[in-house]
């Protein structure tokens, strides 16, 4: 099957009789107010707010495709699995349907030939949570240990026995898994428990949770993944990194709220969350381990290889290479349709690591090869056709953007050579070692690998140790951005303080001043709020004069004084803009939305497209003050504001 067949079908499946789910469209890559994170990096993330308990407008049972990128798994790609971007495939029970329905459901759709995928139902295997004695949880008002999700295995078991399969439990207890044992394996909190924080014990009071299970599709022993691998020694099993076993699927089942640091207790409505990776199922599909062979990459690898004259199979360092661009590529693509710029900041950061690390690779496999970047825009563009994921206006404007930054990278590498010899000319301490690598890949995105044959080709000493101390520099590197993190991103993943929410409906007034001063050009391409200030970015060809940024302040501080009420309404989405809200760049919307209106039904200031917190009426935000104004280049500004509380 390809992509587009597997995204339709799953979407079908979720949408017919009896199942009855209402299909949302994909959110964007950047969260819209939400300042704790960069991305969004699972599907569940703008279902948040619905999962903690607010009612969705389009009822209990949601499904979607959802567009998701991870930063975290940068250095993971290269592999026949890891990628960066990928599109989650999601449905979820508000409150409505349990265990029962969820599981066979996608047991249905993965085996069913006609309605779903067809797999061999004799090529899954699943996981289950296996109990955590150190935590209680409330049964019949006594505190009982919590116990190992029993009923999940055994709805397992069933509809395994409807298929004539004899699903046996692998492990039980401390026991190490082991494919020849079983088909259903018990793991730990580690594996198979999700929360927004982690597992039980990095969960704070009040934090809800719960079991998940986990669905993996066998490529076979035949392929000898796991007598070649690190781990031949240990028994194999289907969370093992081998890469026989490919994860296809998740059901997260949130029943538990953290009432205190040992004890939980179920909650009166539970909720179901399950994600499968697109990707991921279409390999599961086709048979094929390797997720860069299916038509999701396929193409963008093939582009690569025309223009290189290299193939994808010549040596393992080349597929890797090739990989790694294939998926760099369409993450950039993504990231800069949904508004990101390349920076030293934030996303930007991220979108410039990964054009330049992919500009590394192409450049190791041809020289003087990077202008080749921005024509892999097209294959990546070409495979979402069938998607309303790009518009005609976007390929130019996506090429521009890499081949600007490919510009500036070629006056980085030269930097970052000129650094690496003078390391090497150092009389003091002449050995390349790995805080120097690890300086070259953070500031001049230098890979490891590449420092140490560069440095190899000039001869140099190298540490002995270089590994350990790049790996030791990178964990203290990321300890503290964490650190950062958690002091810029403070508030939890659902922050709807007083303050944010203020700042939250400043910042709709903020863009109806704007329109009204500068004209109806400008337009949201992204925000971050928090509860100390909001930052709002938006097309504009020059800076604002003061004269102009004096008329917004005063514009918003009047609406202000105005006391206006703040209200929303469940609207259909053509309707809705027809009648002039407002969406974000980049935002897709359910076909019915909330839509959040400022004023009085005779003379609305302010009409928006909106899911996030807001005042009841504008005299509660207190007075607005602009902070600054910035230019992110290419005819984008952007606004820094804050309010002094009342």
């Amino acid at each position: 099957m390809k992509s587009s067949e597997v995204r339709i079908k799953y979407l079908e499946y979720f949408q017919k009789e009896p199942r009855n789910h209402k299909i949302i469209p994909s959110s964007s890559l950047v969260p819209e107010n939400d300042p704790t994170t960069l991305f969004t990096g699972s599907g569940m993330q703008p279902m948040i707010q619905y999962l903690l308990g607010a009612d969705h407008p389009l009822g209990k049972r949601i499904a979607d495709s959802q567009k998701c990128f991870r930063s975290q798994d940068i250095d993971e790609v290269g592999d026949n699995r890891h990628t960066t971007f990928f599109e989650m495939l999601g449905n979820w029970s508000l409150g409505d349907y349990w265990k029962e329905d969820q599981l066979k459901w996608f047991f249905e759709f993965l085996t069913d030939e006609k309605e779903g995928l067809g797999l061999d139902p004799k090529k899954l295997y699943f996981s289950a949570f296996g109990g955590d004695e150190r935590y209680r949880v409330i049964e019949n008002n006594l505190p009982q240990a919590m116990r190992p999700d029993v009923e999940t295995v055994d709805i397992w078991q069933r509809l395994f026995q409807e298929k004539g399969i004899n699903a046996e439990i692998a492990n039980i207890s401390n026991q190490k898994p082991d494919i020849n044992k079983g088909r259903i394996f018990y793991y730990g909190a580690s594996k198979n428990w999700w929360s927004r924080s982690g597992t039980p014990e990095q969960m704070p009071v009040g934090e809800i949770g719960g079991p998940d299970s986990e669905v993996f599709f066998d490529f076979g022993e035949e392929l000898n993944f796991h007598q070649n691998s690190p781990w031949k020694d240990e028994p194999c099993h289907p969370n093992c990194d081998c890469g026989r076993f490919l994860e296809v699927g998740n059901s997260v089942f949130m029943q538990y709220k953290k009432i205190d640091e040992k004890t939980f207790e179920e909650l009166p409505n539970k909720n179901v969350d399950f994600g499968g990776g697109l990707e991921r199922l279409i390999a599961a599909t086709n048979n094929e381990p390797d997720v860069f062979k299916t038509d999701s990459f396929w193409p963008i690898i093939e582009k690569i290889t025309e223009q290189l004259g290299v193939s994808y199979d010549q040596n393992p360092k080349t597929t890797s290479s090739l990989r790694i661009i294939a998926d760099h590529i369409k993450a950039a693509t993504f990231l800069i349709k949904d508004g990101v710029i390349p920076s030293n900041k934030q996303q930007g950061y991220v979108l410039r690591r990964l054009l330049r690390r992919a500009a590394i690779k192409i450049n190791q496999l041809k020289e003087n090869s990077m202008g080749v970047l921005p024509k892999l825009v097209d294959p990546v563009i070409d495979i979402y056709t069938d998607t309303d994921y790009f518009q005609t206006g976007d390929w130019d404007n996506i090429r521009s953007v890499v081949a600007g930054e490919i510009t500036k990278f070629g006056i980085t590498i030269k930097h970052g050579l000129k650094k690496l010899d003078d390391y090497i000319q150092n009389k003091n301490n002449p050995a390349i070692n790995g805080l120097h690598a690890f300086d070259l890949y953070q500031s001049d995105g230098f890979p490891l690998e590449l420092t140490i044959e560069i440095a190899q080709q000039k001869n140099a000493q190298i540490s002995p140790n270089i590994l350990a101390e790049f790996e030791n520099a990178q964990k203290s590197h990321s300890d503290l951005s964490r650190k950062i993190s958690v002091g810029m991103f403070k508030g939890g993943l659902a922050d709807q303080t007083e303050a944010t929410t203020k700042l939250h409906t400043a910042n709709h007034l903020m863009q109806a001043a704007l329109r009204q001063v500068l004209g109806n050009h400008i337009r949201q391409r992204g925000s971050n709020i928090n509860g100390e200030r909001l930052r709002f970015d938006f097309p504009h060809p020059q800076k604002l004069t003061e004269e102009e940024l004096k008329k917004v302040e005063d514009l918003v501080n009047q609406k202000i004084a105005e006391d206006l009420k703040v209200w929303f309404d469940i609207e259909e989405r053509e309707k809705a803009i027809k009648m002039g809200a407002l969406t974000n760049y980049g935002e897709n919307y359910p076909e019915k939305s909330k839509i959040y209106k400022i004023g009085n039904p005779e003379s609305i200031f302010s009409m928006e497209f909106c899911g996030g917190p807001h005042v009841e009426h504008t005299k509660l935000i207190g007075k607005f003050k602009i902070i600054k104004q910035e230019s992110l280049g290419s005819g984008l500004r952007r606004i820094y504001a804050t309010v002094e509380h009342s």
